[in-house]
């Protein structure tokens, strides 16, 4: 048997082995950690944008969970002001403060007011809090409610089906009202926000506007 015969049997499996460790770790980059399928590049701006304004959850928004691993905000589906089917895509481009509220959750009309501050102050075309009602029952309490709590800056969001909180429930999202969610141009959630806050206070607006990139007054 010839000697230079054995450089090349081993040659083949030494290659063959690198081919397939560089595969796992294309494989390891497409599906990630979880073996979830997720697409290249996608939710890395928000990875940066949610590592800077980490730590300005503090004080009135002290409960929100910044995400270390910011992913595409889950699909969801509800009415706009003029009864016009949206979802979220509809608000590419801006960032988005997601709110769910019922007329029978108290916390809710307690942190009403201060959502329709925070709009007034922040609002524009790069940011907008988007608060979706969930009522299922007796809709006519819906106006009534935001007129008794204020409201004059918020545009009318609503799932009459309450289906938006059941998807966030079963996404892990959301266990009872209020919820927010943080979500940026992408589409990709930054952080959420588990019961009430004072979204009009000096730390709420230092955060979303680290969010939106800008440098608050003061």
């Amino acid at each position: 048997m010839s000697n230079e015969a054995s450089p090349r049997r081993i040659g083949f499996p030494a290659a063959l082995i690198v081919a397939l460790v560089a595969g796992a770790g294309v494989l390891y980059g497409i599906y990630g950690r979880a073996g979830k399928e997720t697409a290249p590049g996608v939710c890395m701006a928000a990875a940066a944008r949610a590592q800077e304004i980490a730590p300005l959850a503090r004080g009135q928004v002290a409960s929100l969970a910044v995400s270390k691993t910011p992913r595409e905000a889950t699909p969801i589906a509800f009415s706009g002001p003029q009864g016009e089917a949206l979802t979220l895509a509809a608000f590419k481009g801006r960032t988005v403060l997601l709110n769910l509220w019922a007329t029978w959750c108290v916390p809710c009309r307690e942190e009403m007011p201060s959502l329709d501050r925070l709009q007034a102050a922040l609002g524009g075309p790069d940011f907008e809090v988007v608060a979706v009602n969930i009522d299922t029952t007796r809709l006519e309490r819906r106006q009534s409610f935001l007129r008794e709590a204020g409201v004059e800056k918020l545009a009318f969001y609503a799932n009459p089906t309450a289906d938006v909180f059941q998807i966030l429930k079963k996404a892990g999202k959301v266990v009872g009202l209020p919820t927010t969610l943080l979500i940026d141009p992408e589409g990709c959630e930054i952080g959420v926000m588990p019961g009430p806050a004072d979204w009009a206070s000096q730390d709420a607006v230092k955060l979303l506007s680290g969010a939106l990139g800008r440098r608050p007054a003061g």
